[in-house]
């Protein structure tokens, strides 16, 4: 007659396959976040001292004079809308005129004047026409790699792809913590220090919270 297999036999096994599962989940995550957190760490580092890192904006200033064609195509109409993408032709003409990368970004159309607001990470830009005259004003600031950085750590003008990355990341992260958490319960029997170290993660942010900020 076979012999059973005692509880504590089935509960150690058990035990070894979340234990298993979860250090699996864990480095995969872990792999998957790791640049991100990095990236993130060393930004949050820089953005609590951006008022004492200094930065050095280059400016780019670019003139064009658009052809009569071009003109004639810009002339205020009745009802026009007051934001919409500038014509196919004149945003490949101002792309290759003035060497630069123009989004699809919808335009602010007044009587006077079309402009367009370029935001960026790290930086600023914005194109202006003048639409009587058809005279052509580019202009691009960059602020630096640490500024570049920074914007990303906020997602500040970065774009959808970027946006989606860090949905990704952040679903990374957690899945590390909350498996880190889990893991951290099966070793807690073992490890006394680990739920005062867990609850001091919590207790401390708490009470600068409570204390420090107003």
């Amino acid at each position: 007659m076979p012999v059973k297999n005692p509880p504590f036999a089935h509960a150690a096994s058990s035990r070894a396959y979340w234990l298993k599962t979860l250090h699996q989940w864990h480095w995969i995550s872990s792999a998957l976040c790791l640049i991100g957190m990095l990236l993130f760490a060393i930004t949050g580092i820089t953005l609590n001292h951006a008022a004492d890192i200094a930065a050095q904006p280059q400016v780019q200033h670019k003139e064009a004079q658009l052809p009569p064609e071009l003109v004639t195509e810009l002339a205020p109409q009745d009802n026009e809308p007051k934001d919409a993408v500038l014509p196919a032709e004149l945003h490949r003409w101002l792309a290759t005129s003035l060497d630069v990368s123009l989004p699809g970004n919808a335009a602010e159309w007044s009587p006077e004047e079309v402009y367009l607001s370029l935001p960026r990470p790290g930086g600023d830009a914005w194109l202006r026409i003048d639409r009587e005259s058809g005279a052509v004003e580019y202009e691009r600031t960059d602020r630096g790699w640490i500024s570049y950085l920074n914007d990303l750590h906020k997602g500040r003008h970065t774009g959808l792809a970027w946006k989606w990355f860090l949905d990704v990341f952040s679903v990374a992260c957690l899945v590390f913590c909350i498996t880190g958490l889990f893991i951290l319960k099966f070793h807690a029997a073992s490890r006394p220090t680990v739920w005062p170290m867990v609850g001091a993660g919590l207790v401390i942010p708490l009470l600068l919270v409570i204390l420090f900020i107003h």
